[in-house]
């Protein structure tokens, strides 16, 4: 199966994300990296048997903000990870970058 975008036969988003005169190295990292991030928040809250709703009350976001986070339909604010992040155990931090080797 392969779908039709702007005119652009693709096979998978890999294909589409691969395309680099349609989305350039800078912004595949920043999905990739929102990707990642987005998905250890659901991963770390479903491993504490909490639904959307439970993280809401403890920590005063709003649900319906959770969910369009969760579903990438908004980016968060900094403040408000650290929100989403803290009672789950888990904080924020600036490593090192590390590169991968060529193949």
């Amino acid at each position: 199966m392969s779908v039709n975008i702007n005119g652009e036969r693709y096979t998978t988003l890999s294909d589409y994300m691969s395309d680099e005169t349609k989305v350039s190295a800078a912004e595949k990292a920043e999905i990739e990296f929102e990707t990642e991030l987005i998905g250890k928040l659901i991963a770390a809250r479903e491993e504490q048997g909490l639904s959307q709703r439970d993280l809401a009350e403890m920590t005063g976001v709003r649900q319906p903000a959770i969910a369009r986070l969760e579903s990438m339909r908004s980016t968060p604010q900094i403040s408000t990870l650290f929100k989403l992040l803290n009672p789950l155990g888990y904080t924020l931090s600036i490593v090192p970058k590390t590169e991968k080797a060529e193949s």
